[in-house]
């Protein structure tokens, strides 16, 4: 109720702490020069394909009232206004699934409607866009932002594989309709007989799954074995997109005598066809709009805003995790409101409007990092070894240690920041003159690397850039247009896939098929805290629940017209976690189970099966030789696919842990 009280207090705190540093964002990127290529080219692959995609789904879902040309500009125009104006220029906009399925909806309303129509459409949706906007002011003036610590992993991690769910139900739906004829076609065509309807069929199969597996394949080129680290580095950042143009050029390689419409490929009308143009002017419409109809608007309204607050929000929050120990202040309130005024401009323009999406919002702070990690952590250890050796005290082989990182680390940072950066580091070392334990003893091979400190260049120009390249695309629909469709429905696959890793609900369940006797095989690799912090049958119980609600919520899409409200029980989800699980539930197991960082324990030591002798393993440890090890290699065992940082727990499960049967 506090916050009630004093209206605009976030906004003009948010303000006042970036203004400060708005100068330096632009001098930033410019002391980059070109080096801030790599990020934009990275960042502009990462988001153009999934708002290709998506626009291709909106276009089959509103019967081509809006489609990749609205979806393109959308994200380039909202994309460019947050990177100049925007509080956090690290977040990423674009239109995202939940925009894709609310338009879905409101198509499907209107269409049924005598009021509205289909030639009615945009100008409802603008209007719904209207109160959407109004309500995400009042949230930013009104300081809701407070509450997204009630965001918690419970219902972040929901969102995110209902998500999942939809993603691979329109694969799966796109594959299917491969095989029959598109709506207002000529069924009587050659190239629409059974014959040909099969084989499109058939090499849709062979594209989609094609791009599925070479694409979860090279998304993890950086821990294959072969190749030097450029290569693997390369194949990690742009394979995907390399992928999607491998098999679209794949797709023309099909004999002459094959019908051209064989494989189907997008269809999309050009920016300067009339069919484009007409959304630009859709305000004139609004008028037309019945008014029972403006104010019914109110409900998808408060559905939408709710979304975008906590999608955008979230976003927000995984873009500027505390372990990339960013410099800069948050700006929550006022980039909400900014949104708000975004989503507003959008309506007004006939587009889908964009927020703050995942996984390329961290994924951009992520391509910023700059971290040496592997050089200097081995020129840290070296250094650490040989205080120990010499039988050092604590604040010598810590002293020794900073001194290494300054004299290596290429950012200008002054020395106290550099102790307030290292102080984790620091608090580990001097541990070992405390009673001398032999479990505080100070270990350089196992507490140096969770404490060595990210550094990112906060800048506004690779988002700008990326955003601008997005726009310039729009004009590329030609070239866009040769893509397969059946390339988009592996897309679709993929990014399902590729989102399940690091989703501790997905691990759960996983956890929940693995037979009692093999349980222990999850304790030999890295796993998260939970599987030694909470008993096995309070993990199948929390797990089972979140199943039946994401079962209750995917339930809740199929509703025709009722599943506007699909976003309701993710709200009623942050009530129930904050009033009904802590009475069901151990507060010790719900804070693990539910935790606010991915908590990560490194797996029990296995017996070496290296043939070499133990002086050649210690000589081959000390040696000079360089790792070929890139920064982004080291971030990305850090992170998961959902671009949130890992906290690798220097515990083992055998040290100071309560054990419980697993």
């Amino acid at each position: 109720m506090e916050s009630l009280k004093t209206p605009f207090k976030g906004i003009l705190k948010d303000v006042k702490g970036r203004s400060a540093c708005y100068k330096e964002d632009w001098v930033g990127a410019l002391c980059s020069g070109i080096r801030i290529l790599a990020p934009t080219t990275y960042i502009f692959f990462a988001s153009t394909l999934p708002v290709v995609a998506f626009g291709e789904q909106l276009s089959r879902e509103t019967g081509g009232t809006l489609g990749t040309v609205e979806t393109l500009a959308s994200t380039a125009i909202c994309g460019i206004i947050h990177s100049i104006f925007g509080g956090q220029p690290l977040l990423i906009l674009g239109v995202a699934e939940p925009t894709i399925i609310m338009y879905s909806y409101l198509y499907s309303f209107s269409k049924g409607r005598p009021g509205l129509g289909q030639k009615l459409y945009l100008a409802w949706s603008a209007w719904v866009c209207v109160w959407t906007a109004i309500l995400l002011c009042l949230l930013a003036i009104f300081n809701a932002c407070n509450i997204i610590s009630r965001f918690t992993r419970v219902a972040g991690e929901l969102f995110g594989m209902l998500i999942t769910v939809l993603f691979i139900q329109e694969a799966i739906k796109g594959l299917v309709s491969e095989f029959s004829i598109p709506k207002g076609e000529d069924n009587k065509l050659e190239e629409l007989q059974f014959p040909w309807l099969y084989t499109n069929g058939l090499l849709a199969i062979i594209f989609a799954f094609g791009v599925l597996l070479t694409a979860l394949k090279t998304r993890n080129a950086r821990s294959w074995r072969y190749g030097t680290g450029w290569l693997r580095a390369f194949t990690a950042d742009y394979g995907v997109s390399l992928m999607v143009l491998f098999w679209t050029a794949l797709s023309y390689t099909v004999p002459h005598k094959v019908p051209s419409t064989v494989p189907r490929r997008l269809v999309s009308p050009l920016p300067w066809d009339p069919k484009s143009l007409y959304h630009w002017i859709v305000v004139k419409d609004m008028g037309k709009v019945p008014l029972e109809y403006i104010f019914a608007a109110i409900v998808p309204a408060v559905m939408i805003a709710g979304l975008y607050f906590f999608d955008h929000s979230v976003a927000s929050q995984l873009a500027q995790q505390k372990e990339f120990n960013l410099k800069k202040p948050s700006a929550y309130h006022y980039d909400i409101l900014l949104l708000g005024i975004m989503t507003l401009v959008c309506g007004l323009l006939g587009l889908p409007p964009s927020n703050g999406v995942l996984p390329q919002s961290p994924m951009h702070t992520k391509s910023l990092a700059v971290l040496k990690t592997q050089l200097i952590r081995k020129k840290m250890v070296k250094s650490a070894k040989e205080c120990i050796l010499k039988q050092a005290s604590s604040s010598e082989i810590y002293g020794r240690m900073q001194a290494v990182f300054i004299e290596m680390d290429a950012s200008p940072t002054p020395n106290y920041l550099v102790d307030k950066e290292l102080e984790n580091l620091k608090e580990a070392v001097m541990k070992s003159d405390d009673g001398g334990d032999g479990k505080q003893k100070f270990d350089p091979e196992k507490h140096i690397d969770p404490h060595l400190p990210v550094r990112v260049n906060e800048q506004r120009m690779s988002n700008l850039l990326q955003s601008f390249l997005v726009g310039v695309s729009v004009c590329a629909l030609p070239i866009i247009k040769m893509i397969p469709t059946s390339v988009l429905w592996g897309y679709f696959a993929y990014m399902a896939i590729d989102s399940l890793p690091g989703n501790q609900f997905w691990e759960r369940m996983l956890l929940l098929l693995i037979t009692p006797g093999r349980r222990y095989k999850v304790l030999e690799s890295a796993h998260v805290s939970f599987v030694e912090m909470v008993p096995f049958k309070v993990i199948a119980t929390f797990t089972i629940m979140q199943f039946f609600y994401l079962l209750l919520c995917f339930g809740v899409t199929w509703i025709p017209i009722a599943g506007i409200l699909f976003p309701l029980p993710f709200f009623v989800l942050i009530s129930i976690r904050q009033h009904i699980l802590p009475k069901v539930f151990c507060p010790a197991h719900l804070q693990e189970l539910d935790a606010a960082e991915y908590d990560e324990i490194a797996g029990a030591p296995k017996r070496s099966h290296s043939l070499r002798m133990d002086g050649e393993q210690q000589e081959a440890d000390d040696s000079d030789d360089e790792d070929d090890f890139y920064d982004a290699e080291i971030l990305d065992e850090m992170t998961t696919h959902r671009g949130e940082l890992k906290f690798r727990s220097t515990l083992s499960f055998k040290e100071d842990r309560p054990q419980h049967d697993f």
